[in-house]
């Protein structure tokens, strides 16, 4: 038997986020959360989906995957990206990105269907008080997005009202 999907709360993905993950630590928000779990209902592997970071990517129609964390179950992290996909456009939200180290092969988000869709320079998150400067820090970073992924014209958040929002994307 394969391996089956199931809520999580923050504070359980958190956990398992801060016992497995590499390079990042446990996240102080989120808009959901999925695990996956095994026939023994063991938990395999959590994503956890957020607002962006950057702001101007923060459209209101927009989510990054921020963590994505299993223990190495054969394709867990392939069925977590494409479940967050179908999850934020279930809520109605048209594009989903998340980001990988350039040294990342970024396997996983290709079987989901995922794609490139830029690169962040190398830089720091230490760039005002209050901030740590992560493990990942100082690494280019490459933005993949979902597949069927639709970019906004306008912002809503601003109260634009010549905002339309772009075509929900096909189930």
């Amino acid at each position: 038997m394969g391996l089956l999907l199931r809520p999580v709360s923050l504070g359980e993905a958190n956990d398992y986020v801060e016992r497995l993950h590499r390079h990042h630590p446990p996240v102080a928000g989120w808009k959901f959360g999925i695990g996956v779990e095994d026939a023994t209902y063991q938990l395999r592997g959590v994503a956890i989906v957020s607002h962006p970071f950057a702001r101007h990517l923060d459209d209101g129609w927009t989510l990054e995957v921020t963590r994505c964390c299993t223990d190495g179950a054969k394709n867990a992290p392939s069925l977590l990206y494409a479940a967050a996909w179908r999850t934020a456009r279930a809520m109605g939200f048209c594009r989903l990105l998340t980001y990988t180290l350039d040294t990342e092969a970024g396997t996983s988000l290709k079987a989901a269907g995922w794609w490139i869709s830029g690169q962040t320079p190398p830089g720091s998150w230490a760039n005002r008080p209050g901030r740590g400067d992560g493990a990942a820090s100082g690494s280019s970073k490459l933005r993949w997005e979902a597949p069927g992924s639709r970019k906004t014209t306008r912002d809503p958040l601003r109260g634009d009202s010549a905002f339309r929002k772009p075509k929900a994307p096909t189930l």
